[in-house]
């Protein structure tokens, strides 16, 4: 959370010509209610089922940018999934830039704690590994979401 990947993924759909789903967006839709309202309803386990099966839909198809929360990737069938038909990208920012990017977001219930920059670290320290190995690491600080989206299109183009 926080380091990019709504921006970055408007700005490579645009550049790609390619639709960005949203998983986050669409579990909004389907479910039709927020995020916060579904971890608060049901907990982030039934969150994390309805993320699986939403990435899941989405990843047969082609021609897609998706984009998922941190999390997604703490599941190995979510990075099977993904890996069907695309390569992952994970983008990364300090725990700093991560609480400077979010501090006023209130859609982050993860982040609804007393010392909302130790949860970061706490989540980042954990994912870690996770993330490493799901696939490239970006970094993000001090870039602007253009020059991210360029970088990926740039691997994206070297990989074909």
């Amino acid at each position: 959370m926080g380091t990019g990947k709504t921006a970055v993924g408007k700005e490579l759909s645009a550049m790609l010509e390619m639709q960005l789903i949203d998983i986050d967006a669409e579990i909004e839709r389907s479910q039709k209610m927020t995020i916060n309202d579904i971890f608060k309803n049901y907990g982030e386990s039934r969150f994390r089922e309805i993320e699986s099966e939403t990435i899941k839909r989405f990843s047969d198809e082609k021609n897609l940018i998706i984009s998922t929360g941190g999390g997604a990737v703490l599941k190995s069938v979510n990075m099977d999934n993904m890996r069907k038909n695309g390569t992952i990208f994970c983008l990364n920012a300090s725990p700093q830039a991560i609480l400077e990017r979010t501090k006023t977001s209130q859609d982050r219930p993860l982040l609804k704690v007393a010392d909302p920059l130790a949860r970061i670290r706490e989540l980042l320290d954990y994912r870690r590994p996770f993330y490493e190995e799901a696939g490239i690491m970006i970094e993000t600080e001090g870039k602007t979401p253009r020059q991210i989206a360029e970088e990926i299109a740039e691997i994206i183009k070297c990989k074909k």
